[in-house]
């Protein structure tokens, strides 16, 4: 008998999650059929996008969730729902050959601590990866964070050599990877952060110019200074006033990468912003917005080049762990908060 805790989301959120969102539960899993098997989760990833689907959608919502498209509405949780999330997880128990136990898989199994699967949407760890390199990494910077780092500036901000890139929520999982990439490219990198520990850390990683804009009397003066000639690219992944600072001190004909609004996902209704369209007129600037299954169909190719850069020591990584899967929400609420650097990930 295999008993599975999971976490579920109470109630919708109301502005920033709070514990009390949160219920654990159990539950007595059955007995596996032909061609199912049994995970157990090794560690699971805790991301912004959770935030987004534990809203609400109404036919007179106007907040920023209603913008999804319907496909992702799919997706939204329910209220009661285990809440969405993937993890790197070992099989302890197989009625399918394919899936040997003691196998490693990255699933989208929810954060519960054990699974039953029929196969379908598992996949397995590199054959090539090395036994000295952490298996949280295919949930992070060998995993979706890597890969929308690698496929938000190389497909949508298209760098070029001597190009100057700006990134912000620059110390994350996917802001502090499209840095060293661009520098990988080179580039000149700028970032911007919420600390003076993560600006240094910035500059460990090798970011050219970083600065903790919680902390600056000015944040246009701030991105000029750190780049008086202004920025190529844009990695967006905040919005809000950032944006609107950082749309003046782009180049003519520069690009801009949005992969996440992460300053506007508490808001109740969508705030009104500035006029951003003589920028992009006049500037002649190209503004995209991603998703990054958009390239799906080429992520093996993209995780392979992001684990051959980890090992040969180009791409730094750094994890933010959580122990225990009693602190999932503990976790999840810090993350929002911005309390990691790099990637966070639970531990179970």
């Amino acid at each position: 008998m295999v008993v599975a805790k999971s976490w579920t989301m109470v109630k919708h959120f109301d502005g920033a999650p709070k514990p009390e969102d949160f219920k654990l539960v159990e539950n007595e899993l059955p007995a596996l059929k032909d061609g199912e098997l049994m995970l157990e989760s090794v560690c699971l990833t805790v991301d912004p996008y959770m935030r987004f689907f534990g809203s609400q959608i109404t036919k007179e919502d106007i907040t920023i969730r209603s913008l999804v498209p319907r496909l992702y509405r799919r997706k939204m949780m329910k209220e009661g729902d285990i809440m969405i999330g993937a993890q790197v997880a070992r099989v302890t128990e197989s009625k399918n050959p394919e899936f040997p136990v003691g196998g490693y898989y990255v699933a989208q199994g929810g954060w519960t601590t054990h699974f039953i699967s029929d196969g379908k949407g598992l996949h397995a760890l590199p054959s090539c990866w090395p036994e000295s390199l952490p298996k949280s990494l295919a949930i992070g910077a060998v995993g979706i964070s890597g890969l929308t780092a690698y496929f938000g500036l190389l497909e949508v901000c298209s760098p070029k050599k001597g190009d100057v890139v700006l990134v912000n929520s620059a110390a994350g999982s996917v802001g502090s990877i499209v840095g060293q990439i661009a520098k990988m490219k080179g580039c000149k990198v700028v970032g911007s952060a919420s600390s003076d520990e993560k600006v240094e850390y910035l500059k460990e990683i090798g970011f050219d110019e970083a600065f903790n804009y919680k902390t600056v009397s000015s944040l246009e003066e701030a991105l000029k200074a750190a780049s008086p000639e202004g920025y190529d690219c844009y990695f967006e992944n905040v919005g809000g006033k950032f944006a609107e600072a950082a749309l003046q001190q782009m180049k003519d004909f520069g690009r801009i990468a949005v992969c996440g609004v992460i300053s506007m996902y508490n808001d109740p209704v969508i705030t009104s912003g500035p006029y951003i369209q003589p920028y992009i007129l006049f500037k002649q600037i190209r503004m995209e917005g991603f998703l990054v299954s958009r390239w799906e169909d080429r992520y093996e190719e993209a995780k392979k080049q992001l684990l051959q850069w980890v090992l040969e020591g180009k791409l730094k990584y750094h994890e933010h762990i959580t122990n225990g899967f009693e602190n999932m929400p503990a976790g999840f609420i810090g993350m929002l908060k911005g309390e990691n650097i790099g990637k966070a990930i639970i531990k179970v």
